[in-house]
């Protein structure tokens, strides 16, 4: 028996050191204020309240380091739940949300980062967006400004600004966004976007990265063909494709192993042909929800608001 304990505790002593090896080696993006983002994460768009929690827990319990939430997911209490509960040192964790567009405006955003605070169960968030490009977002960013200048929020961002309304606020906010996060997959890759992004200093990061299975994606014969070369899967051939353009990804799934063979694309690189092909795929258009300059697809988002 002391023998077996033994061989157990050698075994976990020796997993814990192999997952702290890993997310040393694991590849980050410097924001433009230096704050260091993991470029894999976890993101918990469609994970249920009632099993948010769970999917939390096992994402971190499998390395995941960085969790996507926002307000409008009404999943943050499950969220701060898992986090607490892990043991894992909060410094450990990069946390994300969003303010949703009902809390523009300089005095409700300014609430509802403090009601998200306190949901998550933390005193600081790693990265706080704007999770639309409507209503009053100059009120909200101003109110993101005051956050980040008081320690709440040690990065500020923006959420499906498309290079329009990017460049507005950029031209027009004392700190500009350090991150934007947009439908971003092998079928829309952004290409225009990112240029502006690049010029403006704003990481790009992906919703969608695994383009929500649409479009025949697990059945695609490109990654499929390109992933057996590797040992891989079409979407961890699809999420190295956008980590090497330095696109922020974060896949969700609520199963425990399609949460690691997500994370398990970091032990091989595509060659330039591999690339060129992945890049043929792109349709250069949105394919979840539509794009956000789409005036029928704005006036969907108004439907949003609560009646005046």
């Amino acid at each position: 028996m002391e023998k077996f304990i033994k061989s157990s505790i050698k075994r976990e002593t020796s997993s814990s050191l192999e997952m702290a090896e890993r997310e040393k080696t694991r590849p980050t993006v410097k924001l433009s204020n230096g704050v260091e983002m993991p470029i894999l994460g976890y993101g918990v768009f469609q994970v249920s309240p009632e099993e948010c929690e769970r999917c939390v827990s096992d994402a971190l319990s499998v390395g995941y380091r960085m969790i996507d939430t926002a307000q409008a997911y009404a999943n943050e209490e499950g969220v701060g739940a898992a986090i607490k509960k892990s043991g894992i040192p909060r410094e450990d964790i990069f946390l994300v949300s969003k303010i949703w567009m009902t809390n523009y405006g300089y005095e409700a955003a300014k609430e509802s980062i403090n009601e998200s605070l306190r949901k998550l169960q933390t005193d600081y968030l790693d990265l706080m967006l704007l999770h639309q490009p409507f209503c009053d977002y100059y009120g909200a960013w101003q109110a993101l400004e005051e956050a980040y200048r008081e320690g709440k929020l040690r990065a500020i961002g923006v959420s499906n600004f498309y290079p329009d309304r990017l460049i507005d606020l950029c031209a027009n906010v004392e700190i500009r966004p350090m991150v934007n996060q947009v439908e971003t997959h092998v079928f829309q890759q952004q290409t225009v976007a990112r240029r502006y992004m690049q010029e403006l200093g704003v990481a790009p990061m992906a919703w969608g990265p695994l383009a929500e299975g649409k479009n025949g994606f697990f059945q695609n014969e490109t990654l499929i063909k390109i992933g057996e070369k590797y040992g891989k899967t079409s979407p961890q051939v699809a999420l190295r494709y956008l980590m090497e353009l330095g696109v922020i990804v974060i896949p969700k799934s609520s199963k425990k192993e399609r949460m690691e063979q997500n994370m398990d694309i970091f032990d091989f690189e595509l060659s330039t042909d591999d690339k060129a092909a992945i890049a043929c795929l792109d349709e250069a258009k949105p394919l979840i929800i539509g794009h956000h300059e789409d005036p029928e697809i704005v006036k969907w988002f108004m439907t949003l608001l609560p009646p005046r």
